[in-house]
């Protein structure tokens, strides 16, 4: 008998998953470590101001040293993205749905929806504070005006790209407008929509983090305003790094519901 051990079948099968996971990340890894190490040792050569240029290892200190006020802000932050997104995903799959389902009212409602979003948004900031106060509304309105936009482009897109002879089809045995909107145009839309929802992801963190700007007391937009008068360069770097974290999580997010959403979608590949 051999004395080779035994092994499951299924264990050739799972190598190429995990190297193939690791081979995707690695690129990224290596090139964020690269860069660390050269920012850190460019900053240290040439004795650079920490006011104006902090190392890695001083917005590391930052980070620890003002943790709980850090976590706080974060928190405070996620949760303005996250319902700011949601009602931004809501509302623009309702605006894309009036938009096809009623032919008029979409001929009146689409030009209006690309006049507005070319209105700069960080200027209807403060109009929003004026209006809603400094509370949570103004915040949840900022995301909605920015991150809206991509889900009804992108669900319209996935809409209106039907083939035609599909709807005829549709036409032909008898169905309504509204059955051939939920029944056909919906979910051809869907793969469209999740792409579209996860821009509106990215979105929404600036959308919260200009509505901090504008006028609030927590949250790491609040933090790096405070930062920035205070001159402490490194929280205001500490800050922005969670801010990028947030952006992240939330996009990654998006993509793990499209993979259980529209599981058929085509997805990026670095193949």
């Amino acid at each position: 008998m051999s004395d080779q051990p035994l092994t499951h079948p299924s264990d050739s099968r799972r190598a190429p998953g995990w190297v193939a996971a690791t081979g995707s990340w690695l690129p990224a890894v290596i090139l964020l470590l690269a860069t660390i190490v050269v920012w850190e040792a460019v900053v240290r050569i040439f004795a650079i101001s920490a006011f104006i240029i902090p190392a890695p290892s001083e917005i590391a200190q930052s980070l620890v040293a003002q943790w709980a006020t850090l976590m706080q802000a974060t928190l405070v932050t996620a949760g303005e993205i996250l319902f700011g997104f949601l009602v931004s995903v809501v509302v623009g799959v309702a605006i894309a749905l009036v938009i096809v389902r009623f032919d008029w009212l979409g001929r009146a409602l689409y030009p209006l929806v690309v006049l507005f979003q070319n209105v700069p948004k960080v200027a209807l900031a403060p109009i929003f504070i004026l209006w809603f106060g400094y509370g949570l509304a103004p915040k949840i309105g900022l995301i909605l005006v920015i991150a809206f936009f991509p889900v009804t482009l992108s669900m319209l897109a996935g809409m209106q790209s039907v083939d035609r002879s599909l709807l005829s089809l549709m036409n032909s045995v008898g169905a309504s407008p509204t059955q051939i909107l939920f029944r056909i145009r919906v979910p051809h839309s869907l793969p469209n929509l999740m792409a579209g929802t996860k821009i509106a992801a990215t979105l929404s963190v600036i959308g919260a983090i200009v509505g901090e700007f504008a006028g609030a007391s927590d949250g790491l937009g609040y933090v790096i305003q405070f930062a920035s008068t205070q001159l402490d360069t490194a929280l205001v770097f500490a800050a922005l790094l969670l801010v990028s974290v947030l952006g992240i999580a939330f996009y990654y997010a998006a993509e793990i519901l499209e993979r259980i959403v529209v599981p058929w979608a085509p997805k990026f590949s670095q193949a």
